[in-house]
Formats: C-alpha cells, structure tokens, sequence
C-alpha cells in the first residue's frame, strides 16, 4: 500500500514538472518510479540487494526534496526566479505559478515593435496559496512518504536477514548437521542381491 502512495505521489509530481519544463525534477521524480518498482520487487522476490538500493536512493530522495525545500523558500542564498530546475536551457517555472489555486493569469502583449509577437508577459494576482509553499508542501509529502518507506525497506532487510541467518546452508536440510562431531569410522554393509543371477 505504501508504495502505491509512493508512485501516486512521484506521478502527480511528474506530470505537474511536465507541465512547467522543469527537467531536474522530472529526472528525479523518474527515478523514484524505477526504484520503488525495484524496492517492490526486491520485497516480493526476497531480493535484500534491491532493498539495499531502495534505502540508499530514499536517503539521496528526502536530500533531494529537501533541496527543494530550500530552494523554493530561498534559503542560504538560493532564489526561485533563476533556471535551475530548467538546467539553465529555458526560462519555464513552477506549472503552479500560473496555474494555482484561485489564481488569475493576465497574457499583456509587448507594445513595442521591435520585440517578436510571441512574447508576452505574464501577470498573476489574486493566487490563494503562492507556488513556492504548493512545491514546498510537494516536497514535504514526499519526504514524509520516503522517510516511512525507508523504515520499513530497514525493517524487511532485518527480516530477510533474520532468515539467512536462520538457515543451515552448509548441511541443507540434511538430518546431520555440520555442528555434530564427523564420525570415525564409517560401517560397510555388503549388497546382497534380491533374486538369483543368471
């Protein structure tokens, strides 16, 4: 069940960085998909190496996030308005700074000539949360999902562990074990034939 809540919440992130060209986060958002299906593999098929992954990608997924965090509130000399997230190849934004809740988007055409007619500027007012606290809020369901998978991707690894350590694989099922003394001397019996030979 979490990890529904962990791919419904990485693919409603996805669509929305979609939306705002914002490709730093749709390359991480895509990553967290491929590696929650392989942390559910890897718990479905008793795979720890899987988990192992699952665990180290949360730990660099809530880094992440927090990371985002900082970066929408502005925190230690980070600003919102540069391309970042865009890797400094366009000038998209959050899809949430034109398109947020109660917000009302004025398209005001450039009067002078020598500017190109498809450029515009773009005017918001009236927005009931701003974009930076919806990403922040994003950010902060994400971390809160990660930081419970990661506990219990520790918890399956105990128990997967737990069951290795659990199981005699030098003498396998065997009755004799490899803890009892080996025996001295190994009786013979001869094989005597079940009918006459010809």
């Amino acid at each position: 069940m979490l990890c529904v809540f962990l791919q419904l919440a990485a693919l409603e992130r996805q669509i929305f960085d979609f939306l705002g060209f914002q490709w730093a986060p749709i390359l991480g958002n895509f990553l967290q998909i491929i590696v929650v299906i392989l942390g559910l593999f890897g718990t479905i098929q008793f795979r720890p190496r899987y988990i192992v992954v699952y665990t180290v990608w949360t730990a660099l997924w809530v880094t992440w996030n927090v990371f985002i965090i900082c970066f929408y509130l502005e925190v230690g000399g980070l600003s919102k308005e540069t391309d970042l997230m865009t890797f400094n190849i366009s000038m998209h934004r959050s899809w949430w700074r034109e398109h947020g809740p109660g917000c009302i988007r004025r398209v005001v055409r450039p009067s002078s000539p020598g500017i190109l007619e498809d450029y515009s500027y773009v005017s918001v007012t009236g927005c009931i949360i701003d974009f930076q606290y919806l990403e922040v809020i994003h950010s902060a369901i994400q971390i809160l999902l990660s930081l419970i998978g990661f506990v219990y991707a520790c918890y399956v690894i105990s128990i997967f562990m737990e069951e290795e350590d659990s199981f005699d694989f030098i003498g396998g099922l065997d009755t004799y074990s490899y803890r009892q003394p080996p025996q001295e001397h190994v009786e013979l019996k001869p094989v005597k034939p079940v009918g006459k030979v010809l």
